[in-house]
């Protein structure tokens, strides 16, 4: 969910030698659904907008992405979300065996590069925004999409694989409960 927050005060501008200045205080505008998924072969990124984050909208993007990649064996990288499990999540995917949902597991969205895309939508195109409508910030979240996907890279990983399964491991066992 993606707030459509509209400060109470315009922004103060920058000057020499001062950041930009804002209120902390802000108007909720309504909430958007972004449901997005991420090519890590080419960057790209596919998404489709909703009201609400259920069930039957996770079904409807999961039928958006297989119509994107036909005829390929997909595999979803998804958080443990409740709607990624329903019955009529279970009984879609025994009609597609293509497709093969993946989940990272407690404190590990950091697996899961659609989270690094997600963080530069929010730095670059959310958080510093002004937003007076929900139709205001899809706007300014679909030119970002756009302009992301007309100059799209995939992201490179830093660690090798065995440093990340190692740093999974490590926090899967810590035995601290969180």
């Amino acid at each position: 969910m993606i707030q459509a927050l509209d400060r109470t005060q315009p922004l103060l501008p920058m000057k020499p030698g001062q950041v930009a200045r804002h209120t902390h205080d802000y108007v909720r505008n309504g909430t958007t659904d972004l449901f997005a998924a991420l090519d890590v072969s080419t960057g790209a990124v596919t998404h489709r907008f909703y009201e609400r984050h259920r069930a039957i909208e996770f079904l409807d993007f999961l039928k958006l992405v297989v119509k994107t990649y036909p005829r390929k064996e997909l595999h979803l990288i998804l958080d443990n979300s409740s709607t990624h499990e329903t019955d009529e999540v279970r009984i879609w995917l025994g009609k597609h065996p293509r497709i093969h949902l993946h989940f990272t597991p407690t404190s590990g969205s950091w697996m899961n590069q659609v989270e690094t895309w997600f963080s530069l939508l929010s730095s670059r195109a959310i958080r510093r925004g002004a937003f007076k409508s929900v139709h205001a910030l899809r706007d300014a979240i679909q030119r970002f999409l756009d302009a992301w996907n007309d100059d799209c890279h995939p992201f490179k990983w830093v660690k090798t694989a065995d440093d990340i399964m190692a740093k999974a491991k490590r926090k899967d066992f810590n035995g601290s409960g969180h």
